[in-house]
């Protein structure tokens, strides 16, 4: 299980962190945050299975976490930490599931004797909503970019987490479908309509559902691959085509999602993972490589090729050139022989 305390008070949240690590059973995970919006970011990256939190604190206080927690993360178990002062503050978490109190100070009994009621309750299957779509988001790019490899161990990941979540075959099956559904929705919207088996409905177990949303996501793409033809040009190919031939464009890195078909933020992280360079440092490359050669083309003046790879301000242009060429666009030019 996984453990995320929160307090602004760095003595108090080590201090409860050192007698949660005490605990038997030992959490496989304890985790630290100093206010309410940073332990927020930590359970839209980890979701712990139980939070520890004070109820007043700098940026997001804790009766904010907990209404946030209830209206997204309501299987997370929470326990609100607070003064005498602070108590009746602190019941009104009640109205957000919270049914578990800590009054300050805190011994070590009282962290383990909370922490054993909640332990020994199992929680109901359940998928946060921000997980599911994130699922559906990477299925659908994997599919739509073909990319066998990344679909074999997003398929992976999805298949532990399925089997993980506590789910029952009846929701199981109604997940698999609401994600095949969406899924289906997504590709009409490119024009795509691949024909589902939903093999899954019919499964007697859980694992043989899973291995069959598993094929039919694997059936999904082999039926786009086989559309396509073969003629299919990698989204990578695609996006830096389309930068290299704009260059004098100030063109969006949403703008190059959108024509490849990818969401803006996996178009970044797969374009900096293929070329080894942010969107931005590629067209700066990119406009320096071409601004050279035109520069040894005679007849072209250095302020006209500035404005034909995209510097309509021509200092920047010399400066940005000078940074990663090592000299200034007229210098450049004196090496080559050309006055």
């Amino acid at each position: 299980m996984h453990l995320l305390v929160v307090d602004d008070e760095p003595v108090i949240r080590k201090g409860i962190s050192r007698m949660a690590e005490q605990y038997v059973p030992a959490f496989d995970k304890v985790t630290l945050a100093e206010n309410g919006q940073a332990a927020l970011e930590r359970i839209r990256a980890m979701e712990p299975d139980i939070v520890l939190t004070d109820i007043r604190m700098p940026r997001m206080d804790g009766l904010e976490l907990c209404r946030i927690l209830q209206e997204e993360y309501p299987h997370i178990k929470t326990v609100v930490i607070s003064g005498y002062s602070d108590f009746g503050y602190a019941q009104k978490c009640v109205d957000y599931g919270v049914k578990h109190y800590l009054l300050k100070p805190v011994t070590k009994l009282d962290v383990h004797e909370v922490l054993a009621r909640l332990a020994s309750k199992k929680p109901a299957g359940y998928m946060a909503p921000s997980r599911f779509v994130e699922w559906i988001d990477r299925m659908e790019q994997h599919i739509w970019s073909l990319q066998t490899d990344e679909l074999a161990t997003m398929s992976g990941d999805w298949r532990e987490y399925c089997l993980s979540a506590n789910l029952s075959l009846a929701q199981l099956k109604e997940l698999l479908h609401d994600c095949g559904e969406m899924l289906l929705k997504r590709f009409q919207a490119r024009n795509f309509a691949p024909r589902p088996n939903r093999y899954y409905l019919g499964a007697g177990s859980v694992k043989e559902a899973v291995d069959a949303f598993e094929q039919e996501l694997c059936g999904i793409r082999d039926e786009l691959a086989s559309m396509r033809g073969g003629n299919f040009r990698d989204p990578m190919e695609e996006a830096k085509a389309y930068i290299d031939g704009r260059l004098s464009e100030e063109i969006t890195l949403e703008q190059v999602a959108s024509m490849v078909g990818l969401t803006p933020t996996y178009f970044s992280s797969l374009f900096k993972k293929m070329t080894n360079e942010t969107f931005v440092k590629y067209r700066i490359q990119k406009r320096i490589d071409r601004s050279k050669e035109l520069l040894a083309v005679p007849h072209y003046r250095i302020i006209d090729i500035a404005s034909e790879v995209g510097y309509d301000d021509y200092p920047h242009f010399t400066k940005t050139f000078k940074k990663l060429v090592g000299v200034t666009p007229s210098e450049f030019r004196a090496a080559l022989g050309i006055k």
